[in-house]
């Protein structure tokens, strides 16, 4: 029997196809986006999209936040370093509406791995309680938001909608590690889901359902658990209310028998201070979780549960602690 040789043409298709086959793995020939250190690059928007994405990426993913800890989210300007970060990124998280320059940054990032949490968890409308015939609008301003209230990380069951999307697609981007981040998902809608209950057990015998803040974040809390927020501010925790507005709150107020006014931490509390002592209440914090002061103390799991026994001393609830 003849053996044939392969001849020179055929050794060299063969090489070719053997250097492009090696070319497509080493550029990431399954699918997977990945940086030079094989984890994969995570750009968040600010701290609640940052918590999604380390919870969940676990030690598969390196995570940069646009938003410094401590600093307000709404008042964010990108560094021209922060949008090459942006454009580099192998996935990116962020909550389109809440932060322009981070919505301009990931529009022109042309991006394929990107999570939306308003995607996941449509927003919508809250006013500012009693009295209130505005949103944002309240202080005579008209403001450069998206529509609908941006606070969707302050209903757990919603926060876990949000979380459920990170997850796919991040194995979507890193395809390796698929199984890891189902798990990692899994567990942390778990957390999100006894932190729901939580806040049921612990305001259901509430005395009262009104509870006075300082910034319009708290109106998916209240619609979820059947309380009504009054805010003196809106979405914008900058803007300053109209004196009309002031006195809604002070009746709604001393109507509702609340005994506490609420400020948050990343904002001056000078504007609930005066309201409070106005009306002789005394003032405690409600956190936005629109940032941490320190993340190496502080999660979104820890400060929302202090914002749970907060809310039980100024509600009136039967606390178990």
């Amino acid at each position: 029997m003849m053996i044939r040789r392969p001849t020179r043409t055929a050794l060299a298709l063969t090489a070719t196809a053997l250097a492009g086959s090696l070319l497509l793995t080493a550029c990431g020939g399954d699918s997977s986006a990945k940086g030079t250190d094989g984890k994969l690059n995570v750009v968040a928007s600010f701290y609640p999209m940052e918590f999604l994405a380390t919870q969940i990426g676990g030690e598969h993913v390196k995570v940069t936040t646009l938003t410094p800890a401590g600093t307000e989210p709404h008042d964010l300007d990108l560094t021209a370093k922060q949008v090459a970060s942006v454009k580099k990124a192998d996935a990116l998280l962020y909550l389109k509406g809440l932060q322009p320059t981070v919505d301009k940054a990931v529009a022109g990032s042309g991006a394929k791995h990107v999570v939306d949490a308003t995607a996941a968890s449509p927003l919508v409308d809250h006013h500012l309680g009693e009295g209130a015939e505005g949103h944002a609008e309240d202080d005579g301003h008209q403001h450069d938001e998206a529509p609908g209230d941006p606070h969707i990380w302050l209903d757990p069951t919603r926060y876990a909608a949000v979380a459920k999307s990170v997850g796919a697609e991040f194995a979507k981007a890193d395809p390796g590690h698929a199984a890891d981040y189902e798990k990692n998902t899994g567990e942390l809608v778990d957390k999100l889901t006894t932190l729901d209950q939580e806040f049921r057990d612990g305001l259901k015998d509430a005395k009262s359902k009104t509870f006075v803040t300082s910034h319009a974040a708290f109106g998916y809390l209240a619609e979820h658990y059947g309380l009504t927020q009054v805010a003196i501010n809106g979405v914008d925790p900058e803007s300053e209310p109209t004196p009309a507005r002031l006195a809604d709150v002070q009746k709604a107020a001393r109507d509702n028998g609340v005994t506490t006014i609420f400020f948050e931490t990343l904002v001056s509390p000078k504007l609930a201070e005066t309201v409070a002592k106005d009306l002789g209440l005394r003032t405690a914090v409600l956190d936005p979780l629109e940032g941490v002061k320190d993340p190496a103390k502080d999660t979104y799991l820890t400060v929302m549960r202090q914002n749970l026994a907060h809310l039980q001393a100024a509600l009136g609830a039967t606390t178990t602690s």
